[in-house]
């Protein structure tokens, strides 16, 4: 009899099972014994009648335990789940057959146990490593009983022409097999050491408990020997009709990924999410091969039960419905228009050098016959709808016509830019997974290296050479060469227009609230954005803009704006000087300016450098918008005094949805003054963002005394401090492969958790207060950071603040961090003169703070330059404040 003393495992669980072999690695009459945990019993012992079972299978070289948190789960009254977690025949504590198991025999003998089990439905499939491929076997030979498949990091397919991974080569090796996954516990170890963190020693202890001794590792050896490697294996068959198979399964799934996995990496994921389009998908970015280890699966996994199983899942409230979205008009399809009409031989999009001339342009015409000519050459090329296509390509004449033959094509482009850094800018695009890589030398360069798509395209000509140490296939110019002679009536009409509801873009928010977050828009959410913003902001076609901020950048087209960038890297915004804004402004006679917070900082220290017509150009503006980040009253006043015709306006939003609110100069200073006065009911405390743009409601979630948003009623009222909610026909589809976070960010049916907390005032203007996340939790009550730390910026050598929390939840201390200028020569305490005016500083906006502490430079994100990690920045000021070493936050 097994002993179940193995930690998290109740001693209930564990059984043991005669089950009659029908399996042809064993003869006629054969009974074979397998253990397996299943709380059945704890269940019935409790009056408690399960809503379904999961039936969990574990890979190589684990066992039934890997699944004990949802074992855990399943048990609790809330939501009664039988879980059945098996060890497969020669693993953890079965039978030790001494016979060789392949693939189909191991579906088999699921099937035989299942028998003996009596399940019946509704039964959902668990499966993790060649689990996985196990489990779905056995899904597809009871469909009468599936009610939905779970996977974790495994495989079903190899793909044509790739080797396996590198360590199942290795252990596949003659010279190596037997040593490394039989005679030696090596397998195991190097398996175990995969965990993220490492697994305790107790933990591992017990997923070793099976297989002490080489006679009981001969099932880990056989599984790995069972690996088929190519069309000649044994196995090949067995594993290509599970593959195959798996297509026409109908019922619910869930994926729950660790891409930090040397085996089954992301190309896998990619395969299975082809092969079941209709999965919900969530990637533990910093999870590997062991997430059940990695990560709590297990409350995921009962939410999508919950939701996706038995009905009533999260988001489930009534919402206002989205307004906005008849009459839908695809981003590309003004171009022909704008080039038929009297605008045809005008310039629509300009670059310019970096010497303040034009570098080259298109015009309108020129425009719509390189998106149908490039849209056709990439058909040929084999990209078309739900093709991934990640564009590396700085903003300009190039991104703009590969942008929109993507979108025209159907394929969905995925925009990542370097602003992530290099270790982010690879994670998030390795994590879209992009069929093709569109790139300038640099971007095919770091695409070959870390290997970020398998097809990569070049957006210059290149040379043999080059084009082979790249491992470029092909530039823009060949493929717009080559749809050219489709590019009549004819090869458009071969083009099928894609859906509204069709994924069109992937886009990548700033990182600066944690790894960036692949944020997925339909077209029709993609055309809503840009009529939010036409309509809001009065822009027209034929009016002329000077984008100096990425996203706005792609849009003018669609616009009917004539667009152009300016000599900068768009990537770091702070690279915009004010003569290489001025001599984009003067090259188009520009109307409208888009520029970020950090953009407009640097504009502003370099004006010395205008030349007189560059002043003149910038006083035809009228119309600036800055997004991106808050932009201080104080800033945009001498900005005003560059742009001194155009009107100023801030508006608020995300990559999730951009943007939900706007305010112009003068508001804010009439906001300033109303808070000033102390007279109007909730003016104060944060950054005031103005009203809601058009199409767009926005409302708070209140927040509870622990600092979270936890109801279920949005409300407007004024004064009351709650998490922003925003819903509009341009939110956002889905957080991409993130499906936890996607249904953390559902707040009531369409609406969207921003993740900022604020309150509206008397007049309905909205006031952001801050991340939800960087709430402090102290014992008198929650604190919000930006409105003291706007005081504290009132300080004279206070360049930014920043204000966190220092202890546990409920009772933490504020803590202020503060970068001088000039800046501090370390990092640690504040002297006691400017502690003391800091603090007097927060006391005026009603906030008691323990301590205050200087960084020579506060940690920023890339992109804005603007946003400050207050995580990180407390997690240093707990460690300097319990007295270690002050070092770099």
């Amino acid at each position: 009899m097994v002993m179940a003393d193995w930690p998290g495992v109740n001693a209930e669980w564990s059984r043991e099972l005669d089950v009659p072999s029908t399996s042809g690695a064993d003869a006629p009459g054969t009974v074979r014994r397998w253990h397996l945990l299943d709380n059945g019993a704890e269940l019935a012992r409790h009056g408690l009648t399960p809503l379904g079972t999961l039936l969990c299978v574990h890979g190589n070289p684990t066992w039934s335990y890997l699944w004990r948190s949802l074992l855990a789960a399943g048990s609790n009254s809330a939501h009664p789940w039988r879980v059945v977690a098996v060890d497969q025949l020669d693993m953890g504590f079965s039978e030790r057959t001494g016979t060789f198991r392949r693939l189909a025999d191991r579906i088999n003998d699921l099937g035989d146990l299942t028998d003996v089990l009596g399940l019946e439905g509704p039964v959902v499939s668990v499966g993790h490593d060649w689990g996985g491929a196990i489990s779905l076997g056995w899904a597809l030979a009871h469909e009468n009983q599936l009610a939905g498949v779970v996977l974790t990091n495994t495989a079903v397919h190899q793909p044509e022409g790739s080797p396996i991974p590198a360590a199942l080569r290795l252990a596949l090796h003659p010279a190596v097999h037997k040593w490394g996954t039989t005679t030696s516990d090596a397998f195991l170890r190097v398996t175990h050491s995969l965990a993220h963190p490492p697994l305790p020693a107790e933990i591992r202890n017990a997923y070793m408990a099976p297989y002490r001794g080489a006679s009981r590792r001969a099932g880990v050896g056989n599984f790995v020997a069972d690996i088929p490697v190519d069309a000649s294996h044994p196995s090949f068959a067995a594993l290509t009709g599970v593959a195959e198979g798996v297509r026409r399964l109908d019922v619910p799934a869930l994926m729950l990924w660790g891409p930090r996995d040397p085996i089954f990496s992301d190309r896998y994921l990619k395969d299975l999410i082809g092969r079941l389009p209709h999965a919900d998908v969530h990637r533990y970015e910093s999870a590997g091969h062991l997430v059940a280890e990695d990560r709590d699966i297990a409350a995921p996994v009962f939410d999508w039960l919950a939701g996706r199983v038995t009905g009533g899942g999260i988001g489930s409230a009534d919402s206002p419905a989205v307004e906005g979205t008849d009459g839908f008009e695809p981003l590309w399809a003004p171009l022909a228009g704008l080039a038929a009409g009297p605008t045809g031989d005008g310039r629509a999009v300009v670059e310019m050098a970096t010497d303040g001339t034009v570098a080259r342009f298109l015009t309108w015409k020129q425009l719509a016959a390189d998106v149908d000519h490039l849209a056709a050459g990439l058909a040929t090329a084999g990209v078309g709808p739900g093709s991934r296509v990640s564009l590396m390509v700085p903003p300009g004449v190039d991104l703009t016509v590969a942008l929109y033959a993507c979108l025209r094509l159907g394929a969905v482009v995925v925009v990542a830019d370097a602003g992530l850094g290099t270790k982010g800018l690879s994670r998030a695009v390795k994590g879209a997974t992009p069929d093709v890589l569109v790139g300038i030398d640099k971007a095919l360069a770091a695409a070959r290296a870390l290997g970020w798509a398998a097809r990569r395209i070049s957006v210059r000509e290149l040379t043999p050479r080059r084009r082979r140490l790249l491992g470029v296939e092909t530039s823009l110019a060949a493929l717009a060469r080559a749809g050219s002679a489709r590019a009549g009536a004819a090869g458009k009409a071969a083009l099928s227009l894609p859906g509204p509801d069709s994924p069109a873009a992937v886009l990548f928010t700033s990182g600066s609230t944690g790894p960036a977050k692949g944020v997925l828009y339909t077209h029709r959410q993609l055309a809503a954005m840009r009529d939010t913003v036409a309509q809001t902001f009065g822009i027209r076609p034929g009016q002329r803009l000077v984008a100096g901020f990425a996203p706005f950048a792609l849009l003018g087209p669609a616009l009917g704006a004539v667009s152009v960038t300016p000599a900068m890297d768009v990537t770091a915004p702070r690279t915009l000087t004010a003569r290489a804004l001025a001599d984009a402004a003067a090259a188009i006679d520009a109307t409208v300016v888009f520029a970020s917070p950090a953009a407009l900082r640097n504009v502003v220290a370099t004006r010395g450098g205008l030349t007189p017509d560059g002043t003149a150009a910038l006083g035809r503006i009228d119309l600036l918008l800055s997004a991106g980040a808050p932009v201080p009253e104080a800033l945009l006043a001498e900005v005003q005094q560059l742009v001194p015709r155009a009107s100023l306006h801030t508006p608020y939003g995300m990559t999730e949805a951009l943007p939900v609110t706007d305010i112009s100069l003068e508001q804010i200073q009439a906001a300033a003054a109303d808070a000033a006065a102390g007279t109007m009911t909730g003016a104060g405390n944060g950054v005031c963002v103005g009203w809601p743009v058009h199409g767009a409601r926005v409302a708070v979630i209140p927040l509870a005394a622990d600092g979270t948003a936890a109801g279920s009623v949005p409300v407007t009222d004024a004064g009351i401090t709650g998490e922003i909610m925003v819903s509009a026909p341009h939110v956002k589809d889905a957080y991409d492969r993130l499906w936890l976070t996607q249904e953390l960010s559902s707040g009531p049916t369409g609406w969207h958790r921003t993740g900022d907390v604020g309150h509206f005032d008397a007049q309905g203007r909205l006031w952001v207060e801050g991340r939800l996340a960087h709430v402090v939790t102290a014992p008198g009550g929650v604190v919000t950071p930006v409105g003291p730390e706007q005081a504290i910026e009132g300080v004279d050598e206070v360049r930014m603040a920043a204000v966190v929390g220092v202890g546990p939840a409920g009772t933490q201390a504020v803590a202020a961090v503060v970068e001088t200028v000039p800046p501090a020569p370390k990092a640690g305490l504040a002297g006691a003169e400017l502690a003391g005016r800091v603090r007097a500083a927060a006391r005026s906006a009603g906030v008691s703070v323990a301590a205050v502490l200087v960084v020579p430079v506060q940690p920023t994100d890339i992109r804005h330059n603007a946003k400050i990690d207050r995580t990180r920045l407390s997690r240093w000021a707990s460690a300097v404040l319990a007295g270690g070493r002050p070092g770099t936050p």
